[in-house]
């Protein structure tokens, strides 16, 4: 996939990973689809800009000795997620387009 096409899927994949559970960076990336190619150079942008957005809140709780930061969905981050699954109809008519181009 191309990497433009990526970006414009990623937060709502990260969010897509918190609104099942509260996680942390690591297991976030085994979350979200390989295809997607995320990494934590990737991600941590990604939750910052969420988070400033109130998208998501942070905070930390002990494993093996040691505080981990975990990442939890706020509301705000809900609704955006809701937004774009209401949108299935554009992507689905986007996604017809190209293949009616690529003569698919």
């Amino acid at each position: 996939m191309e990497a433009q096409l990526k970006r414009g899927f990623l937060d709502i994949c990260v969010l897509a990973a918190l609104a099942r559970e509260d996680s942390y960076g690591y297991q976030i990336i085994k979350d979200v689809p390989a295809s997607l190619g995320l990494s934590e150079s990737t991600l941590y942008p990604i939750l910052k800009r969420l988070r400033t957005q109130g998208q998501l809140e942070e905070y930390s709780r002990e494993h093996a000795g040691r505080l981990r930061k975990y990442y939890t969905i706020t509301d705000k981050g809900r609704a955006t997620l809701n937004a774009f699954v209401e949108d299935e109809g554009s992507i689905e008519e986007i996604l017809s387009y190209v293949r009616e181009g690529a003569g698919k």
